[in-house]
């Protein structure tokens, strides 16, 4: 790799970064093809990006960035988890974690605010953006279903009523 695409890695990095709401960093030792390229499926699944860069690089991105406080994460086979979503990197991490070995989770960052491994697991645990969403809006939802379903009663009962008497003066 020369010095243009050295540079070009790391403001793409930076970019990256900026623009995450969250970071998990792993290590990677003794992954698999097989299972980088699950991990990379279910991290694309969740809306979450999962990158293997060097250590040296990813140290010179994160500089002026809010997960600057990491670099003492990057030694070793690294990699690095974002997403837009604050829970979808944490989820997907801590999910692979659990099926594999050979991934650990070192810590990350969720904003400003630097998380260690137990807080990152804890964050796996909420629920994730779409979920609240569809939560939010179902409760929004049913009070409209419940006024509607109060509203048509009446209107049921008359015609239950009209019913009962239509089919009553048939009969005499």
């Amino acid at each position: 790799m020369d010095r243009v695409q050295k540079e070009e890695m790391v403001a793409s990095l930076r970019e990256t970064f900026e623009a995450a709401t969250s970071v998990v960093v792993t290590q990677f030792s003794g992954l698999t093809a097989a299972e980088a390229t699950d991990l990379r499926r279910e991290m694309r699944e969740a809306g979450a990006t999962f990158r293997v860069t060097k250590n040296s690089l990813a140290l010179r991105a994160i500089e002026g960035t809010p997960y600057e406080g990491l670099s003492k994460l990057f030694a070793g086979p690294v990699a690095v988890a974002f997403s837009d979503d604050p829970v979808a990197a944490a989820k997907a991490s801590v999910n692979f974690a659990k099926k594999s070995d050979h991934l650990v989770i070192l810590g990350g960052g969720l904003g400003k605010r630097h998380l260690e491994e137990a807080e990152i697991k804890s964050l796996a645990s909420l629920p994730s953006l779409d979920d609240l969403r569809a939560t939010f809006i179902a409760l929004i939802q049913r009070p409209a279903v419940n006024v509607v379903s109060v509203l048509s009663a009446p209107t049921g009962q008359l015609a239950r009523v009209f019913g009962a008497y239509g089919a009553g003066s048939g009969d005499t």
